[in-house]
């Protein structure tokens, strides 16, 4: 019985952090640009003195505050958009993140998925793969926290992520 409990342990911990790994190997590639913010990185922002009229600031405060990770991989070469397409299809599969949004428009096709928290809109976890179609970059975000969907937009207004735009309608069609 200790022995099942141990294992069980372990099975739960490494796949908490198997979304950290899962594709770090991304980052320092060649051909590849890649944004990775941490959780200490998180709470220095959310400690910046805001004026408590700007209202769009406090919600991007209030918001970082529950953020752990940030990951955003980019890339046009064809050889590494391959292996970030399998990666993420690997992830998803063994993650148990649900479909939120999938849009195919004109050869660019962005999948949108969530690992979901306490309530429909809370999220622990949120996937974006967005096939780069034609000279298009080809985006791999991976963002993990405890947030609320809806708060994604004024994540992706101030910090300028690739994608953004996508994000913005999932969240609004999450609502």
């Amino acid at each position: 019985m200790k022995n099942f409990i141990i294992t069980l342990v372990l099975a739960f911990v490494s796949h908490a952090f198997y979304a950290q790994g899962a594709f770090d190997k991304f980052d320092g590639q060649d051909d590849v640009t890649s944004v990775i913010v941490n959780k200490k990185m998180f709470d220095l922002m959310s400690k910046v003195k805001v004026d408590a009229s700007d209202k769009e600031t406090q919600q991007y405060i209030n918001l970082i505050k529950k953020l752990d990770y940030l990951k955003v991989f980019t890339t046009k070469n064809p050889k590494i958009e391959a292996d970030m397409k399998a990666s993420a299809d690997k992830y998803v599969k063994t993650a148990g993140l649900e479909e939120l949004m999938r849009v195919n428009d004109s050869g660019k096709n962005v999948r949108i998925l969530v690992r979901s928290g306490a309530s429909d809109t809370q999220i622990k976890e949120l996937l974006m793969f967005m096939d780069g179609g034609k000279n298009d970059d080809t985006v791999l975000l991976s963002l993990t926290g405890n947030f609320d969907l809806n708060e994604i937009s004024v994540l992706t207004d101030k910090m300028q992520l690739p994608g953004g735009t996508e994000l913005k309608k999932a969240s609004k069609s999450k609502k």
